[in-house]
């Protein structure tokens, strides 16, 4: 039986980053529109909180059932490794999702924005069909794709939309910046995840263009999004906060480019996800002054 450690280990704190970096940026986005809202930003944070945990049982759940997580370089699986029932892991899956929905919806009739629950249930499904159904997009290659996207574009400007009720350039600059970092996340993940990916038949997109292409793509993942930083500071000065992050990507960019492997990424894996939540904090901050 699985214990409460193998359920927080099973939804990925290393990610969590990812779901709380683009409230953060959309919140100071608002912010700098004289718009800014805290308990609709901590709203916000729930429902992308909730989303990004449905998201790793989700992905947790149809990994261990297709036997992809059977062999695995990083932290076992609650499915893969038999710790939980594979009806069990996907019922956690739908209450997050349904966490996330709750919380989504008091936000949207906060802001009177219902056009958005539309964008909330394809978030939903996205999250699902990530590695779901019979045609999983991850294992297609798109995975980053739908970081960028969901994680990235409507994440941030959903955050910034729900409190000013319009979004800025520099909000979708931002937004860029967020979901180019959320897909490094996923690259470096997918990187360590090479080998057993392959073997299992998971095409994601550093299996599809190699190893090297793969870290060259996570380098310049992580790259473009502080050359945007330098666009917004030309309106936002306060935004140059987040470039006492480039030691921290010169870092990441030497490890990942100079062959770390295995068990090496998964400490990549995580200050990428600590260099999202920076990016967040810092450039969320410098919108906001």
């Amino acid at each position: 039986m699985a214990t409460l450690a193998d359920w927080v280990e099973g939804a990925r704190v290393r990610t969590l980053p990812a779901a709380a970096a683009p409230v953060l940026v959309g919140t100071g986005a608002a912010y700098a529109l004289d718009a800014g809202s805290v308990p609709r930003a901590l709203l916000a944070a729930g429902v992308a909180l909730a989303l990004q945990i449905g998201v790793n049982y989700a992905n947790d759940y149809s990994d261990g059932v297709r036997g992809t997580d059977d062999h695995r370089t990083g932290p076992p699986r609650l499915t893969g490794s038999g710790a939980a029932a594979p009806r069990t892991v996907k019922l956690a899956a739908f209450a997050a999702f349904a966490v996330g929905g709750v919380l989504g919806l008091i936000l949207v009739a906060l802001a009177g924005a219902w056009w958005l629950v539309a964008v909330g249930v394809l978030s939903v499904l996205a999250g699902w069909w990530y590695t779901g159904g019979s045609r999983p997009y991850g294992y297609l290659g798109l995975g980053e794709e739908g970081v960028f996207i969901f994680f990235g574009l409507v994440a941030t400007l959903g955050t910034t939309y729900t409190q000013a009720l319009q979004v800025s350039w520099v909000a979708v600059t931002a937004a860029v910046g967020i979901g180019l970092i959320a897909c490094a996340l996923l690259m470096v993940n997918n990187i360590r995840d090479i080998p057993t990916d392959a073997r299992a038949g998971k095409r994601t997109l550093a299996v599809r263009v190699g190893d090297r292409s793969a870290r060259l793509m996570y380098a310049g993942m992580l790259v473009t999004p502080f050359v945007l930083v330098l666009a917004v500071a030309v309106a936002h000065p306060w935004a140059l906060l987040t470039l006492a992050l480039v030691p921290l990507v010169v870092r990441l960019v030497r490890t990942v480019l100079g062959g770390a492997s295995g068990r090496e990424l998964i400490g990549a894996l995580r200050e990428t996800g600590l260099l999202e939540l920076g990016y967040g904090v810092l450039l969320g901050v410098g919108l906001a002054l």
